[in-house]
């Protein structure tokens, strides 16, 4: 037997509106039970777990242990310059001259997240 990964949960002061920058993220749909003011919301993705988000009284105090690594489907720079317009904050840049390497951001609420490099990206790195 094994367990299956059903959710990430994601700790937040706003549920709903993390929920929202999120779907803008991924472009896809929040859950649609989900209103302003919920203390949980979710992210219905594609493909594998819901994306989660708990409303807790206590703020964010450190580096996330876990977080989230997104494959954009255009370049890399693209997509976080698409996502700094949505609302998050640049934190780290890993970017290599070479091509290589990834861009670390934080959604509005400050967990950070990662920005690959594209199939695209990778495919002219590799020519």
């Amino acid at each position: 037997m094994v367990s299956v990964v059903q959710n990430v949960a994601i700790d937040c002061a706003d549920a709903y509106e993390l929920a929202r920058f999120w779907s803008g993220v991924t472009g896809r749909p929040l859950h649609p039970d989900d209103n302003p003011g919920d203390p949980e919301a979710q992210v219905l993705l594609a493909e594998g777990p819901v994306l989660h988000f708990n409303q807790v009284p206590e703020p964010k105090t450190g580096k996330n242990r876990i977080h989230l690594c997104l494959r954009p489907e255009t370049t890399r720079e693209q997509e976080v310059d698409r996502i700094l317009a949505l609302g998050a904050t640049f934190v780290s840049d890993h970017r290599n001259p070479d091509g290589s390497g990834w861009a670390v951001l934080a959604d509005p609420e400050g967990n950070e997240f990662c920005v690959l490099r594209s199939e695209s990206d990778r495919a002219a790195m590799n020519s």
